[in-house]
């Protein structure tokens, strides 16, 4: 499934590709290489993150997934202009003075 923004959304229009600073859990059945991905001290398999918390995948110079056509799952159903990406959107635009943060949810 593609996600493709709504025309009545501005902010997909500008979008910061804040989700890809969010943690990724990774599953067996996505396939990702290994050198893309961490270890969580829970032991979880996530998304492995660059020294400023972008996501490892993101190619910087076009912000846009380098792996979009074998990204995560979870990254699949992201939908943009979606209530949570417009939730993560809205957090960042008010955290934006202090910078993104790392982890938006616990």
């Amino acid at each position: 499934m593609n996600a493709v923004a709504d025309p009545q959304v501005p902010l997909c229009a500008r979008c910061d590709a804040v989700c890809c600073r969010l943690t990724v859990v990774v599953q067996p059945e996505d396939r990702i290489p290994a050198h893309l991905t961490t270890q969580t001290p829970a032991g979880l398999t996530v998304m492995a993150r660059d020294e400023e918390g972008w996501c490892v995948a993101i190619d910087a110079a076009r912000m846009c997934c380098s792996i979009y056509d074998t990204r995560p799952d979870v990254c699949r159903r992201f939908t943009m202009s979606g209530p949570y990406c417009l939730a993560v959107r809205t957090d960042y635009l008010d955290s934006t003075s202090r910078g993104i943060p790392l982890q938006l949810y616990s």
